[in-house]
């Protein structure tokens, strides 16, 4: 069963509000076997909602449209549905009775307004909003499916949850959509599809592989779609068992709790280590990265924001004629935080990053995206040079990654 998902509402396509509610759906559809075909933000304009419902309806099994069914002149998606399917609006009563029992409920004045959110397309099945006033429609013209929900994400979720897709699954018979994401760390995406390409071309054909890269690190997604839940289960753990064999080194684990810095956590919990952090250029990012851990209090003891030069010199200790003589952006300096970290928290391992994030590089000879990684163990310290390029958000995140991707290293290294 394929679906499209369209979102109406200009404040989508000005920028205004982010739409969520697609990714949501989309998800949730995908869990009972639906698959999306496609994603569509348009106006609130009567011709364009037209003409996406048209366009949907040739393409797919199961439209979702979300927003416009509010009581204000604006949402006309109501009327729109109605003249889409040749019907006319009568006024529902059960609609009204429940807007009606919810504003008793906080005293809130019942007006023209609100009653006429209680008219309905005639062909509609009435879908009963528990969270809000605006009802969800159910229609089932030409072998295809529309819902109409609101737009208030919780009043959506709480529709699509309770009332469309237990009538989906009742209505259809759907087949197994099962994903696996492994988790990769420092290679990128052309390297990783090189050492895999057999494997890669070798799938079965109901197993499909997809790359998401991002700063530092690529997700590996093996999508299994069939009738026979056991067979999809058994072959993505044979594949998965494959690519182990085949990319040991990059592989952090799942998804799901396979994130890098899950896998860190649980190697300093394991062995009983800690670590503090001491950062310029990222501000306190690897910080919150690993404090994202559930448990990192366990083995995660401070960080040391040293933005300026001056508080690398108060707060870590950096000699200033260091500074002077290497610049603040410099294996020197790095080098002189994860020290000056380590020792003053008292930890096994302290990270340290100085870098130019740009746009600018201020007061150094090290251009934008230069940036030094220093990492501190009981035993040395030892510091990389890295060019993450522009802009400065890449060049952050970049930083992030490789800190964590070489504090994961490291303690593999000694395990």
């Amino acid at each position: 069963m394929k679906a499209e998902i369209i979102t109406i509402g200009d404040e989508i396509l000005i920028g205004q509000i982010v739409d969520t509610n697609s990714q949501w759906i989309g998800t949730e559809l995908n869990r009972i076997g639906v698959s999306v075909y496609q994603i569509s933000s348009i106006q609130d304009d009567k011709q364009h909602i037209l003409n996406a419902l048209k366009e949907a309806q040739r393409r797919v099994d199961l439209v979702i449209i979300t927003g416009g069914l509010g009581p204000t002149k604006d949402d006309i998606t109501k009327h729109t549905i109605a003249e889409y399917f040749g019907d006319t609006l009568a006024l529902n009563e059960d609609v009204v009775h429940h807007i009606k029992t919810l504003f008793a409920k906080y005293n809130i004045p019942f007006g023209e307004s609100n009653r006429l959110q209680g008219m309905l397309p005639t062909k509609a099945t009435y879908l009963k909003n528990e969270y809000g006033t605006a009802p969800g429609m159910w229609f089932y013209e030409n072998d295809t499916v529309f819902v109409s929900l609101p737009g208030v994400p919780n009043e959506m979720k709480g529709l699509l949850k309770g009332e469309v897709l237990p009538r989906i699954k009742q209505q259809f018979k759907l087949p197994f959509i099962i994903h696996k994401t492994l988790m990769t760390y420092g290679q990128g995406e052309s390297l990783i599809a090189e050492r895999i390409e057999d494997f890669e071309n070798n799938l079965p054909s109901f197993i499909k592989l997809a790359y998401l890269p991002n700063y530092g690190r690529v997700r590996l997604r093996l999508s299994a779609k069939g009738d026979d839940k056991k067979l999809l289960e058994d072959t993505l753990q044979e594949q998965i068992a494959e690519l182990y064999k085949l990319i040991p080194d990059i592989i952090s684990g799942f998804d799901e709790g396979g994130k890098i810095e899950d896998k860190i956590g649980a190697l300093l919990t394991q062995k009983g280590k800690t670590i503090c952090t001491a950062e310029s250029l990222t501000g306190g990012k690897i910080a919150s990265t690993i404090v994202s851990v559930q448990g990192s209090s366990a083995y995660y003891k401070g960080s040391f924001v040293a933005y300026s030069a001056g508080s690398k010199i108060s707060l870590l200790g950096v000699s200033s004629e260091t500074i002077t003589k290497y610049s603040v952006v410099s294996k020197e300096v790095a080098v002189a935080m994860a020290k000056g970290a380590k020792e003053k928290l008292q930890t096994n391992y302290a990270l340290a990053v100085t870098g130019n994030a740009g746009p600018t590089a201020d007061h150094n000879d090290k251009g934008v995206g230069v940036v030094f990684i220093a990492l501190a163990t009981d035993t040395e310290v030892f510091v990389e040079e890295f060019n993450f390029g522009k802009p400065r958000g890449r060049v952050i995140d970049k930083t992030v990654n490789k800190s964590l991707e070489m504090l994961q290293k490291e303690i593999l290294k000694n395990s």
